[in-house]
């Protein structure tokens, strides 16, 4: 069932985790004053019809800190927007850049963020073509703030969770939850060793399953609320469910620590270089092969099943012989990180 709890007097940063209050937001304030039947699906993107199928897709980001390992605002900017076309079966070609600085910004900060915006769209094939700049008095904008918004065309028509049969195979493509937790450890000045985001922009690797054959019910990277948001977002108040093996879920040691220690969970902390794609079981082997192909699906994984057992319900067999239900994030486990 959709969530039909009111909404809060006050907006908090809950309403920005992805979770469930994200949901709230978008189904009880935004989509009944549009009113729009292609807004109404929620895919990272909008199809829009015409002589050549258009992909469209906008995404705003506010990490904290600007600057963290494996990436900054600017190479998120372009990766994300960038990704999202790709999840709808599109190649982006298109991007346009909204800078909202904040007075005080050293030079030397915004030029760097610049030039790593730049080269992450040159390295994912896509233009800059238009923008905007808008500078906001000291205090008002938290250093940056950064719009992208992306054009493609639809290549790969037809992806939705509405696809997805029973008995399909869940892929994800790499490990879970790097870029939420290294945003983290950097914002509290505890980053130490390897870990890094997995920032990537990821029309190579949708572009290696399609090639494969295999015929792809969904594509979807799981940014804010992690995994375990993004796969309940694909069975939520349908007939299906979805059954994970814990121990099949590639997750880096030291995510694990991490979380661990900061108390959170690997599974709803955010990727921003992974995707999970379902496929029919007989293609998961192919689908497998050729994200293993590429860089950025080198440690793809058979993660679960879609089923009928539990409707609407993602549930994990654990380590230890156990089930586990996981829900969508309820509250804001990482602000900030995208």
């Amino acid at each position: 069932m959709r969530e039909k709890s009111n909404m809060d007097e006050l907006i908090t940063l809950d309403y920005g985790s992805g979770g469930k209050k994200t949901a709230r937001l978008i189904e009880q304030m935004i989509l009944p004053a549009m009113k729009d039947p292609v807004l109404n699906e929620l895919t990272d993107g909008a199809v829009l019809p015409g002589a050549e199928a258009i992909v469209f897709s906008t995404d705003s980001f506010v990490v904290d800190p600007l600057f963290f390992p494996g990436g900054d605002i600017g190479k998120l900017a372009v990766c994300g927007t960038v990704n999202d076309i790709a999840m709808c079966g599109g190649e982006a070609k298109y991007l346009s850049c909204a800078l909202i600085i904040e007075e005080g910004l050293e030079t030397a900060a915004l030029q760097r963020v610049i030039a790593s915006l730049s080269a992450a769209a040159k390295a994912a094939g896509v233009r800059v073509v238009t923008g905007d700049t808008k500078v906001v008095e000291k205090g008002r904008g938290d250093g940056l703030y950064i719009n992208t918004a992306g054009i493609g065309f639809l290549k790969h028509p037809g992806l939705s969770p509405k696809a997805i049969q029973p008995g399909d195979a869940v892929i994800l493509s790499g490990t879970a939850g790097d870029h939420g937790t290294a945003v983290m450890l950097a914002r509290s000045g505890m980053m130490e060793g390897s870990l890094q985001s997995d920032c990537a922009a990821l029309g190579k690797l949708c572009e290696a399953v399609f090639a494969s054959g295999a015929a792809v019910r969904v594509l979807r990277d799981p940014t804010r609320g992690g995994v375990a948001t993004t796969l309940n977002e694909f069975v939520e108040g349908t007939s299906l469910g979805i059954r994970l093996r814990e121990e099949a879920i590639p997750v880096r040691g030291e995510v694990s620590a991490a979380c661990e220690m900061l108390g959170l969970d690997p599974l709803y902390c955010a990727n921003e270089g992974k995707l999970l794609c379902v496929v029919p079981m007989a293609d998961a082997e192919k689908t497998l092969s050729a994200m293993r192909a590429v860089k950025e699906g080198s440690n793809a994984a058979l993660i679960g099943t879609v089923t009928e057992d539990a409707p609407g319900r993602v549930v994990m067999e654990t380590r230890y012989g156990g089930a586990r239900v996981l829900q969508k994030l309820a509250g804001a486990q990482l602000p900030r990180i995208c």
